[in-house]
């Protein structure tokens, strides 16, 4: 049961989702081989009672049954992690969900359990008379029919029991809106920053408070809150009337979630990261991804800003049909605001900001190329509100890398990059390549590649693979056998003859090898760490 409902909360309640997940699992953890088997032996011997029942004694089937039953039944292995990196939390929504989820489940083992103990039978003696003509007055059989039916059935309770309850979390989500926007319009000076993208919404959205907080009172939200319930908690709890500027993370899977949030918390400036592959799965395409994240610059006014990813042509085009914003573009490449000359060391990296007629060399704890281009739309806002570069670098050396997004940790002799909440393949590949410019020691690497990128997943898990191969890495850790299928080809295109290239099966395993492996010096990099509903 407990499985079952931490694997609804981990796909966000979403039924959609749920349902998805049932149907990729249905062998293995929806209806079981245990539980098929018990249930066909109960109905045979039910509808071949009498043929039966002249072999052996009807005690002995129902004793053969039950016993059967404790040890298909008594162990829960199957529907359990040696380890589970995020448990179940008890939240209201899921306190409120147990409640038609409870009924739900003493259906069938109620009923059954009265039938067996008093042979009252509404419907069933219709169904199988042979056997119900001469019930017993305790029925061993029918309880294991009810108890059975009981537990193959518990998945589908949850999502009946999420459909049931639809309605309710709709309507106090509904009142979560009103007053958040009831607060935002007693505010009508309050700046609002909103951050949308395939990536980087997390990492720029910190940058931008990080810069901004030198001269102004700002409110973000905190971690990836991302979500219309996320973005109202912030605003009705955290937003106090003495804050100058407020910086929401606008995330979208389906079409028409950036206007949600929109209609919740109007954006003044919008920023854009890029159009990427995240949850192509659910979007079919990155041109409706683009035409979703562009819904944020086309909710600005007359006068409002659009910070742009120069550097991404479909970011890059956003908003140029609309005469009546300002857009600001930046990039590495090309735009009003531009980053050139960027170097690492154990420290961090350093790398040139121009902005108009201004420049400074900025010096960071942060890594990655996409990190530079993050921090540069920062200092596309930051140079909006009139905050010169120079202050801009003196903050941005303070910046600290956020937690598990290529975050550099020293944990007694070795270097860990931990990048665990990276799933992207353009982050993937840059993470690879700045663990390759790293020679304190062996370079070692642990990652079960990329998931939800539909149809190309596995052709962005080989490239992945290639650029792995292509970094000539010195261990190379890949968690899950059939993911690691695509990575261990696009290793194989390279000459990794002097490459140790191992498979697991989870990442505690991981974790177990390479300190058999790793010695003083190392720089082990952690690419991706899927929620536990991808270990089983």
């Amino acid at each position: 049961m407990w499985f079952f409902l931490h694997t609804y909360q981990q796909v966000g309640y979403k039924n959609n989702e749920f349902w998805q997940w049932m149907k990729s699992h249905w062998d293995e953890k929806i209806i079981p081989s245990n539980i098929a088997m018990i249930n066909i032996l109960i109905f045979l011997l039910l509808w071949f009672e009498d043929w039966i029942l002249d072999k052996v004694t009807y005690s002995s089937v129902a004793v053969v049954l039950f016993t059967l039953s404790f040890f298909w039944f008594g162990s829960v292995a199957r529907y359990s992690s040696a380890k589970i990196k995020k448990p179940l939390v008890y939240t209201s929504r899921v306190k409120r969900l147990m409640v038609p989820f409870v009924t739900f489940s003493a259906f069938f083992p109620a009923l059954f359990t009265y039938m067996s103990f008093t042979g009252f039978l509404p419907f069933l003696d219709l169904l199988l008379p042979n056997h119900f003509a001469g019930l017993l007055s305790f029925d061993l059989l029918m309880l294991l029919v009810g108890w059975g039916l009981g537990l193959a059935f518990i998945p589908f309770y949850i999502l009946s029991s999420g459909l049931l309850t639809k309605p309710i979390e709709t309507y106090i989500q509904n009142g979560f809106k009103n007053q958040a926007r009831k607060k935002l319009a007693s505010m009508p000076d309050l700046k609002v920053i909103a951050i949308t993208g395939s990536y980087g919404k997390t990492s720029t959205k910190f940058m931008i408070r990080d810069l901004l907080k030198e001269r102004y009172n700002v409110c973000s939200t905190p971690g990836s809150y991302n979500t219309p319930m996320g973005i109202c908690k912030v605003i009705n709890n955290d937003l106090q009337s003495n804050h100058q500027i407020l910086i929401l993370e606008m995330g979208a899977r389906y079409e028409g979630n950036i206007q949600e949030l929109c209609d919740i918390a109007k954006p003044d400036i919008s920023v854009v990261t890029n159009v990427g592959v995240a949850h192509l799965e659910t979007f079919g395409s990155q041109d409706v991804i683009a035409k979703e994240k562009g819904t944020l610059v086309d909710n600005l006014s007359d006068g409002d800003v659009a910070i742009l990813n120069a550097d991404d042509p479909r970011v890059s085009r956003m908003g140029a049909d609309l005469p009546e914003i300002n857009r600001i573009l930046v990039g590495l490449e090309e735009g009003d605001v531009r980053g050139s000359n960027i170097s690492y060391d154990t420290s961090g990296m350093e790398f040139d900001v121009e902005a108009g007629d201004e420049k400074e060399r900025f010096q960071t704890k942060l890594l990655g190329a996409h990190n530079v281009q993050n921090l540069l739309l920062a200092v596309g806002v930051a140079k909006h509100f009139g905050i010169r570069l120079k202050t801009m670098a003196l903050a941005a050396a303070k910046i600290e890398p956020i937690e598990h997004r290529l975050e550099m940790k020293q944990q007694g002799d070795l270097f860990v990059i931990d990048d665990a909440f990276n799933s992207n393949p353009v982050g993937a590949k840059n993470a690879v390549e700045i663990l390759s410019q790293f020679n304190s020691g062996q370079r070692i690497i642990i990652t079960p590649g990329m998931v939800e990128l539909g149809d190309i997943e596995a052709e962005e898990n080989r490239k992945f693979g290639s650029a792995i191969g292509k970094a000539n890495l010195d261990l190379v850790v890949l968690v899950g056998e059939e993911r690691a299928q695509p990575i261990l080809e696009g290793i194989r295109e390279h000459d990794t003859t002097a490459m140790n290239v191992r498979v697991v099966n989870n990442l505690f395993e991981a974790n177990e090898l390479v300190k058999k492996h790793a010695r003083p010096g190392d720089v082990i990099l952690y690419e991706n760490d899927l929620p536990d509903v991808y270990n089983e």
